[in-house]
């Protein structure tokens, strides 16, 4: 921004790419990514490596997703390898920028268009435990292999 505080198009541009996710990275704070259990298992089925679910985060933190499901809990889209994010994967996953994010589920769009509202609710529900946890009881869950951290 120029000395006189007076802004400029230029200056509402940049102001308005970036976000909080950017500014918490300038800061240098570690944002903590993990996957639950069921999550885990099924996302090396699929083979889909935590290269793209750490890059999933970062692009979720620019505020690029697909639904703000309430409550932590959003919807972000994967690409299969080899294709795009259209037909690819869906994960729903509970994110806060400056602390944590939690991949909850996960589903191939071609075997499920979308979650029922009590799946739904019930990962709303997950979503704001797990965005509340304490780090001890992180590291309860890590041990218990309730929670696998990526890395």
């Amino acid at each position: 921004m120029n000395n006189d505080m007076v802004l400029t198009i230029e200056d509402i541009f940049a102001l308005e790419t970036i976000t909080l996710c950017d500014i918490m990275l300038r800061r240098d704070i570690k944002m903590r990514i993990f996957k639950v259990k069921n999550f885990s298992n099924w996302a090396i089925a699929e083979k889909i490596e935590n290269k793209k679910l750490t890059q999933a985060i970062q692009e979720l933190g620019q505020g690029l997703f697909d639904a703000h499901l309430g409550s932590g809990l959003y919807k972000k889209r994967i690409a299969r390898k080899g294709g795009g994010k259209r037909d690819g994967y869906r994960t729903l996953i509970a994110f806060q920028c400056d602390n944590k994010a939690i991949f909850m589920h996960g589903f191939a769009k071609n075997e499920l268009d979308n979650i029922c509202q009590k799946e739904k609710y019930v990962l709303k529900k997950l979503a704001k435990y797990y965005l509340n946890v304490t780090e001890k009881e992180i590291n309860k869950l890590l041990k218990a292999i309730e929670l696998i951290e990526v890395k």
